[in-house]
């Protein structure tokens, strides 16, 4: 198979139009239309990761973190960021990353650290891409009027108001303007020698707010304390940071922001938060987050690798749906700069 076919699966569940402003995601190194069978998941692309790639013979390598956040000047290589790339170009290695698109996704990298937390009632929090609606109208003969409905009603979920004419029968759904092209197509390919009609117009209402970050509730209230020991386990971190003016006091209301999320912090309180996970807090911005009376736990930006094994479990689902001759396989290698001692 082609590295595009995974590619284009991917970018069906997070989609790039959900990626942050100016945020690299995407095709880093290598040519999508070159042949895969074997993918290394990664949370970052390190030489070492590299290394362990093409020790298991993989030609792929699909990472959260992008390999490369800054235009490099020069390739020189006695810089060794440089000869990592030279090392992946020279092994045919297709690099992949699936950065703020996957933290915005839905079913994505913070509903699964939400999910890790057991959060629940979970919402988003940073509001981000928003996909507006519209209203799509279809008029087709009364014979595959069935065939359209339950089209709309499984493939796209619509909530279907039908209507009896004398040309034949009208539907009246409503639809993400993202998904308007393809449920066209969709009708079309049920419909490909009948004369058939649709209209579509925006709506002002409505639509879909894609977020990064989650904010839910916990079970049952615990110490800001008990819930910092907790995120160790749960995050299997040997230390963390805790932020907090009141390590006794009992809390509920989460937020999560996976990776450098300490900006945001305004949005966690705006939302009723108690407790602020996130990682890289600032020095300054701490201060700032304890004034506001919010506690913060900072378990580092390496808890993202739980993408590792969710993005293994999807691809291997993926490959079996679609009878792809493709092995994935997580990356063993831990690539937390930070050693708590």
């Amino acid at each position: 198979m082609l590295a595009s076919e995974l590619i284009t699966r991917f970018e069906s569940f997070a989609p790039l139009k959900l990626k942050w402003h100016d945020d690299p995601t995407g095709l880093q190194i290598g040519d999508p239309n070159q042949p895969i069978h074997k993918v290394l998941v990664t949370l970052d692309v390190r030489p070492e990761v590299v290394d362990e790639a093409i020790k298991v013979g993989a030609d792929m390598i699909f990472a959260h973190h992008p390999v490369m956040f800054r235009p490099a000047a020069n390739l020189d290589y006695q810089d060794p960021q440089k000869a990592m790339y030279a090392k992946i170009a020279a092994h045919h290695l297709l690099v992949y990353a699936a950065h703020t698109n996957l933290d915005c996704a839905e079913g994505g990298m913070n509903d699964w650290l939400a999910q890790a937390l057991g959060l629940q009632q979970v919402s988003g929090l940073v509001p981000g891409y928003h996909a507006a609606a519209v209203k799509l109208t279809v008029t087709v003969p009364a014979a595959q009027a069935e065939a359209v409905q339950e089209y709309l009603i499984k493939t796209w979920q619509a909530k279907v108001d039908r209507y009896a004419l004398n040309s034949g029968e009208q539907f009246s759904v409503d639809l993400l303007q993202d998904n308007l092209s393809a449920a066209i197509q969709g009708i079309q390919a049920l419909l490909p020698t009948t004369d058939w009609d649709y209209q579509a117009e925006p709506l002002l209402t409505g639509g879909h707010q894609y977020s990064m970050g989650r904010i839910g509730d916990l079970a049952q209230p615990m110490t800001v304390q008990a819930f910092a020991e907790q995120c160790k386990q749960v995050f299997g971190v040997g230390g963390l940071r805790l932020v907090s003016a009141a390590p006794q006091q009992l809390i509920q209301r989460v937020a999560v922001l996976g990776g450098d999320g300490g900006k945001f912090y305004h949005q966690a309180l705006q939302q009723g938060a108690q407790v602020y996970v996130t990682g890289d807090v600032y020095y300054h911005t701490a201060h700032d987050m304890l004034a506001a009376g919010l506690s913060v736990v900072d378990p580092g930006h390496h808890i993202e690798s739980i993408c590792k094994a969710q993005l293994t479990t999807l691809f291997t689902q993926w490959a079996s749906d679609h009878d792809w001759p493709l092995e994935i396989v997580a990356s063993q290698l831990n690539t937390d700069p930070f050693t708590f001692i």
